[in-house]
């Protein structure tokens, strides 16, 4: 059984950190780095922020599924196993927990660059992403009654009743697959374990 919560919360913050790098990639003048604290919150921020919020208890009103579910990996479990994931292929969390007050921007930069390729590897080879709409940011588009919030937020001189008109800034993301490595039976809270190097 595939965890849904921590996959329901990482798409969305791949995509809205995915726009703010482009966001921020499109408005700094060519050759100009962003400060890395600006950098950390814009792109780092929502995966920190989604697994926080993938932590948070269910609003599932106690419902008793109609038949026991196999055993299977908590949702606890499968967002720290993607955490270290993508520590162990991005060094996402020796990134976050590093205090970068040291390290000029270009050093950081430098380094995310890296950060950002190990991720981004790591989240295809597990999660396959869609666009919640299909079509180019800038177009137009109209959104009809009945629309579902949760896939679409709409954003700017919202009033009235759908149909909506407007034009589109951001596609969305949905996962329309998903595959988590099972971990071997050790204490799920370790993400990423110790390293010694033996002389």
């Amino acid at each position: 059984m595939i965890p849904r919560r921590p996959i329901l919360a990482l798409a969305p913050a791949a995509a809205i950190a995915a726009g703010n790098y482009l966001v921020v990639a499109t408005l700094l003048p060519a050759g100009q780095v962003p400060r890395a604290a600006c950098f950390a919150w814009l792109v780092v921020g929502p995966f920190v922020q989604a697994l926080l919020l993938a932590a948070l208890p269910s609003r599932d009103g106690g419902r008793v599924p109609s038949e026991p579910a196999p055993p299977a990996v908590s949702w606890e479990d499968g967002a720290l196993g993607l955490l270290g994931v993508l520590q162990q292929e991005g060094r996402l969390l020796d990134f976050l927990e590093e205090d970068l007050a040291g390290y000029s921007d270009e050093q950081i930069g430098a380094a995310a660059r890296g950060i950002h390729e190990g991720c981004r590897s790591a989240l295809r080879e597990r999660i396959g992403l869609e666009p919640v709409v299909p079509q180019g940011e800038g177009e137009s588009i109209v959104v009809e009654s009945g629309f579902d919030p949760a896939a679409i937020r709409l954003t700017g001189n919202v009033s009235g009743t759908p149909p909506y008109h407007g034009v589109l800034r951001h596609p969305g993301w949905r996962a329309k697959t998903a595959t988590f490595p099972r971990r071997p039976a050790v204490d799920p809270r370790v993400i990423a374990p110790a390293e010694v190097e033996i002389a």
